[in-house]
């Protein structure tokens, strides 16, 4: 008897249009098409999953930002302080901190004015 690959491609077909499931239209119905679109979207979630890692340090940034201008300091002064005291948090720990614990944000926020160079002319 002769063999073929057919139970082999149904398995294959079925396991491609499990994965696009939730598309709409021919995107999930039709072969090609499911085939092409699962294509793109592994592409741009590749990409993605860089460009979050972006997306979320800007945010962090924004939110320190925002908590150091409340307490008298410009973003680049307080990370420039963060160095000089030698306080090594990094950004998405002191942008929970100015979020939920305001505190404790304070208290860094004091180290860090305590470890800065007084400006010339400031009395």
């Amino acid at each position: 008897m002769r063999t073929t690959n057919g139970p082999a491609k149904t398995k294959r077909r079925r396991r491609l249009l499990k994965k696009v499931e939730g598309y709409v239209g021919g995107r999930r119905r039709l072969l090609r098409t499911a085939k092409e679109t699962l294509l793109r979207a592994g592409r741009y979630a590749t990409r993605d999953r860089r460009v979050r890692k972006r997306e979320f340090r800007s945010l962090w940034i924004i939110r320190i930002n925002a908590a150091a201008r409340q307490r008298g300091l410009r973003y680049s002064e307080f990370i420039a302080g963060l160095k000089r005291a030698n306080i090594m948090l990094d950004r998405k720990t002191l942008a929970e901190m100015a979020v939920n614990d305001p505190t404790a944000f304070d208290a860094v926020v004091g180290l860090v004015k305590a470890a800065l160079p007084t400006p010339v002319g400031a009395v």
